[in-house]
């Protein structure tokens, strides 16, 4: 007598119809084969499933742009893991419908490859059991091996589905991993459930900047795995978000979003805060009295309490919000960690760099953390015409002067009034012009060139130059008194090479200019052995350059035109070897110098033509 093993009996009974035999299925496939039945869907048929318009596609994309950029980076990962395995990892939406794909080409041609592709939504009315469908419904990560599909024509597939959680417990997408196999995949379904966890964990980190990211876990060991629990806590103390695991070890405590720190732990806010920011690891009770193990992943912008929560007082009328632009050079960041302090004195700052450091930028951070209410006003000093300098800054009436505005101009002083006026490239200022501007500084008070009226200004000064005012003060060509105005408040800007914080600054710039590219350790390496004269300005540019040939990923082998002069002069070969590249060089300006006559080369240098050839890129 045959005998049929559990999935026989129930396929049968479901084909034939029959009343499905008890005990033979996991639970929720039996109910999501009941529920496909009372959908009146015959398993033995081939299923008509809906494809959604590609503009629908790209709209939902757009709603869900940080989750896709995150869950792309770990398809990427995910797929590399399980390569050769005739696999295709797919994102869906919350709704099971797909929004991106990744797979090995032999899946990609085979009919169920051809059914899992953008817009497909893979629901239980549209697809029968499957594992996208069935983790939108439960939210949680299910597998369907084979024949638990409940479709016939799917039994020859395994698909591991986990859902991506926001820290309401929302589902915001769907992470599936197929694959053209019946055998169970539980090494793969583990590896997907785990690209969930840090899709979801990065999603805390990305949408968070704000806040503090603590990580706690009962054992030490852990706190670095996605077993930890993370929570988002803002500056005074308001819990934010929570992954999963965090909820689950926090179980039976007020978890919701809203709560307070100092609601969940023993110890308080300020006082753990204190503890993690000099680094380690703590070690505190939750308020159900068990242990965790906490360490510190995200410092909030400004790096402490805030001061309401630790002492009752108000916060400073300053924000001391971290910039919009890498600081982290150990020199810079100090210079720029008291420019509130200089602000709030209503001390005129003047910052220094070579062309493309980011001068402007920084002038723009000082007129934020300054707390102005004004308009931040900038002006090119050596655009501006010398004769009309005076007239730019401090205003005119109607017909003060030939080719006067008709209407008359108030002045830039005047437009920065409560705000911050930024004198750039200063050193340009004509020579007249500086003692009017003196006057100014001295008085904060403005006359228009034809104008009767005086107007007091309240202004916050910025100014900046490329150049050595020191040096033109000796030179005559800038007034000393002008000077010791103006650099009250010294900030230099260091050049890009010189720059200690040269990797964060890169990868600051691709966030920027290409979200969802990334760049290999190799490339940064490669920038950061060149020479910048541009500074940031031309890294940008070259990094620019380097996305239009790839989108994806840059690397070292992205930058054909970013080498340093000398290093381009050289061949591949001989680069990276000083006394190769020094005879490689000779030999390709000898070549130049030829024009570009190989036999000549050669004849000049002594050499055979071979060895010519071999040191040129023909």
């Amino acid at each position: 007598m045959l005998h049929l093993s559990g999935i026989d009996r129930a396929r049968q009974a479901l084909e034939r119809g029959d009343r499905l035999p008890g005990g033979t299925l996991p639970a929720a496939i039996a109910e999501s084969w009941q529920r496909c039945r009372d959908l009146g869907l015959d398993p033995r048929s081939i299923p008509n499933g809906e494809v959604i318009a590609f503009a629908e596609v790209t709209r939902k994309r757009e709603q869900v742009a940080a989750l896709r950029r995150l869950a792309l980076a770990e398809m990427k990962l995910l797929h590399s893991q399980i390569a050769g395995s005739n696999f295709i990892i797919a994102l869906g939406d919350a709704e099971g419908m797909v929004l991106d794909t990744i797979s090995d080409q032999h899946f990609a041609e085979s009919t169920a490859g051809r059914s899992v592709i953008p817009g497909s939504v893979w629901s239980e009315a549209r697809y029968g059991t499957n594992a996208l469908g069935l983790a939108a419904a439960g939210k949680e990560a299910v597998a369907v091996y084979g024949r638990e599909h409940y479709f016939t024509c799917h039994g020859h597939l395994s698909c591991m589905a986990a859902p991506i959680l926001d820290s309401n417990g929302r589902i915001l997408g769907l992470l599936d991993a197929s694959c053209s196999n019946e055998a169970r995949q539980q090494h793969t379904h583990a590896l997907v459930r785990m690209a969930a966890a840090q899709i979801e964990n990065g999603l805390i980190f990305q949408e968070r900047t704000e806040c503090f990211i603590l990580a706690f876990h009962p054992r030490a060991e852990y706190l670095d795995t996605l077993s930890a629990g993370l929570v988002a806590v803002s500056r005074d103390g308001e819990v934010i978000s929570l992954n999963r695991p965090g909820t689950s070890l926090l179980a039976g405590l007020p978890v919701t979003p809203g709560s307070h720190f100092d609601q969940l732990f023993e110890a308080s806010f300020g006082t753990t805060i204190s503890g993690l920011l000099n680094g380690g690891v703590a070690t505190i009770r939750d308020r159900a009295g068990s242990g965790v193990f906490m360490v510190c992943r995200q410092i909030a912008p400004g790096g402490r309490v805030s001061p309401a929560r630790r002492s009752g007082v108000a916060p400073a009328v300053h924000d001391d919000r971290a910039p919009d632009f890498v600081c982290e050079d150990r020199s810079l960041k100090r210079a720029v960690a008291e420019i509130g302090r200089a602000a709030a004195l209503r001390m005129p700052i003047h910052i220094t760099g070579e062309t493309g450091t980011g001068k402007e930028l920084m002038a723009r951070h000082v007129h934020t953390v300054s707390g102005r209410k004004g308009e931040f006003v900038a002006v090119n000093c050596g655009a501006v015409p010398e004769q009309l300098f005076i007239a730019e800054i401090f205003g005119h009436e109607r017909g003060a002067y030939t080719n006067a505005r008709s209407e008359g101009s108030p002045g830039l002083a005047r437009l920065a009034d409560k705000g911050t006026l930024f004198l750039d490239e200063v050193a340009d200022i004509p020579l007249p012009a500086q003692t009017a501007l003196l006057r100014f500084l001295d008085s904060m008070e403005v006359r228009a060139v034809g104008g009767q009226h005086t107007y007091r200004v309240d202004v916050q000064i910025v100014s900046a130059t490329n150049h050595d005012l020191r040096e033109m003060v000796g030179e005559r060509s800038f007034r000393a008194d002008l000077l010791y105005r103006l650099n009250a408040f010294t900030l230099h800007l260091p050049p890009l090479g010189a720059r200690s914080d040269f990797a964060l600054i890169v990868r600051h710039l691709m966030r920027k200019l290409a979200p969802d590219a990334a760049i290999t350790d190799a490339a940064i390496t490669a920038l950061s052995l060149r020479t910048w004269p541009g500074n940031i300005r031309e890294l940008q540019a070259a990094l620019q350059r380097a996305l239009v040939r790839g989108v994806d990923f840059v690397d070292e082998v992205s930058f054909g035109d970013c080498s340093s002069p000398e290093e381009a002069d050289s061949c591949a070969a001989c680069r990276g070897h000083p006394l190769d590249e020094s005879r490689c060089r000779e030999i390709r300006r000898t070549y130049r110098d030829a024009s570009e006559n190989i036999s000549e080369t050669a004849r000049r240098l002594g050499l055979s033509r071979t060895t010519v050839y071999k040191h040129l890129d023909l």
